[in-house]
């Protein structure tokens, strides 16, 4: 059963022999919405208490669930954002779908993010262009594609770096088909972007570190083994070591391990 974000799809599905066309859906309602609650078994309709629609009806009632649209439902206030792009028909794109690809991000999306279509976009929502490509299979969310697209067209040249960083580095996409589907002089400044995705990056601190080094005319080697040291994150000028530590590294031990490392390219003929 697909679910995500306190949503659930209810799949048009075939009747078993013998069964209800509305048994799933009623086991599946069930299940998801009274948690709390023991799921009734499959009985024949006239040992049951009530049918799937009088248990639905009286759940929306009270309040315990709401619907979305039809076949979609949510529990109260779990439905979000995605909540709302389906009340409006709309998908989600740039960085407001991010998160549901499993993209870096430096910032959460303020307002949402939409492609409305030819639709209208929701009261506060930022509209993006149409979505071209395969969108998600089941969520309202727009395609990778078309996510990084619009991205590359929004937002700051940074955060849309991140995004298509995480992508392209994980094997989700291309640079050279985002290139293709960005031409001409309006598209000139989200191709820029492009040219900072590098080979590897293992968290969006190297990235960052990577652009505003090249952006200050640096020069720069990408995870350098240094001897005595092993593998470092940056050797810029091939005199001074940069790492890019993360919050891990705040730990005493990792903090102790750390500045044995530090001491350990000063033989090596560079700083850190």
């Amino acid at each position: 059963m697909p679910h995500e974000g306190g949503l659930v799809h209810i799949p048009k599905a075939q009747p078993a022999p013998g069964r209800a066309s509305h048994d799933t859906l009623d086991a599946w309602i069930l299940k998801l919405f009274f948690a709390g609650a023991p799921v009734l078994p499959v009985t024949p309709s006239s040992a049951r208490p009530a049918s799937p629609p009088q248990r639905i009806n009286k759940a929306l009632a009270s309040g315990r669930i709401e619907r979305l649209r039809r076949g979609v439902y949510s529990l109260p206030q779990e439905a979000g954002v995605l909540g709302e792009a389906l009340k409006h028909n709309v998908l989600l794109t740039c960085l407001s779908a991010a998160p549901l690809y499993g993209l870096w991000t430096l910032h959460p999306a303020g307002a949402p993010h939409v492609s409305p279509g030819h639709r209208k976009a929701p009261p506060g929502a930022l509209a993006h262009g149409r979505w071209v490509h395969p969108r998600h299979r089941w969520l309202p969310v727009a395609g990778l594609a078309d996510v990084l697209i619009h991205a590359l067209r929004c937002l700051p040249e940074i955060e849309a770096l991140v995004l298509v960083q995480c992508a392209a580095q994980h094997g989700d996409i291309t640079i050279e088909f985002l290139r293709r589907k960005l031409p001409g002089n309006r598209n000139a400044r989200a191709r820029a972007v492009l040219d900072y995705v590098i080979p590897r990056a293992d968290s969006p601190l190297e990235v960052l570190a990577n652009y505003y080094f090249r952006r200050a005319g640096l020069q720069i080697r990408r995870h350098v083994e240094v001897r005595g040291v092993g593998e470092v994150d940056f050797l810029v000028e091939d005199c001074l070591v940069a790492e890019t530590d993360g919050a891990t590294h705040l730990e005493p031990r990792q903090v102790k391990k750390d500045r044995k490392r530090n001491n350990a390219t000063l033989p090596a003929g560079t700083l850190s």
